[in-house]
């Protein structure tokens, strides 16, 4: 049976809406450098769905190549940051939609943090969530919570 389950959401303008059918696979708070410089925030949580399952409308997202074969969409009139959309390997296209667009955020907490060791050294989350050092996908986690790295932290 299929899941669908709707979320909606929007830019800060109003200008772009989404709704999105079913539950993620999963999602991450994103400490790399180019979703911190997406958002200007010290993370990013991105709820990850497949392409078929995400649905726009109202006026048109705007995208650049952040990096190779990796899109990134935002509304042109507020700057909203909206996706992150790539091809995975055998996961084919993904896109990880901003949880904060969504109407209610809080139905989509966090599973895990991705690119872990990219984060900026003054900020972590209280959570006893996995830390993955890159993408989550297959890979086994480097840690769980900000007490698994206190040594690190102190040594700074």
């Amino acid at each position: 049976m299929v899941n669908t389950d709707l979320r909606t959401g929007r830019c800060l303008c109003g200008s772009v809406r989404v709704e999105t059918r079913g539950t993620p696979d999963r999602v991450l708070n994103c400490h790399c450098n180019s979703c911190r410089k997406h958002t200007g925030a010290p993370m990013a949580t991105l709820a990850v769905f497949r392409p078929e399952q995400v649905s726009f409308a109202g006026g048109s997202r705007k995208a650049f190549e952040s990096s190779e074969g990796v899109f990134r969409s935002f509304c042109p009139e507020c700057g909203s940051p909206l996706t992150w959309e790539a091809s995975l390997g055998d996961e084919g296209m993904i896109w990880a939609v901003h949880v904060s667009i969504f109407d209610a955020p809080e139905s989509l907490p966090p599973t895990g943090h991705s690119f872990y060791g990219d984060r900026i050294d003054w900020f972590d989350a209280a959570d006893a969530l996995p830390r993955f050092s890159g993408f989550v996908r297959g890979a086994e986690p480097i840690g769980h919570g900000p007490a698994d790295f206190a040594s690190d932290n102190d040594a700074s």
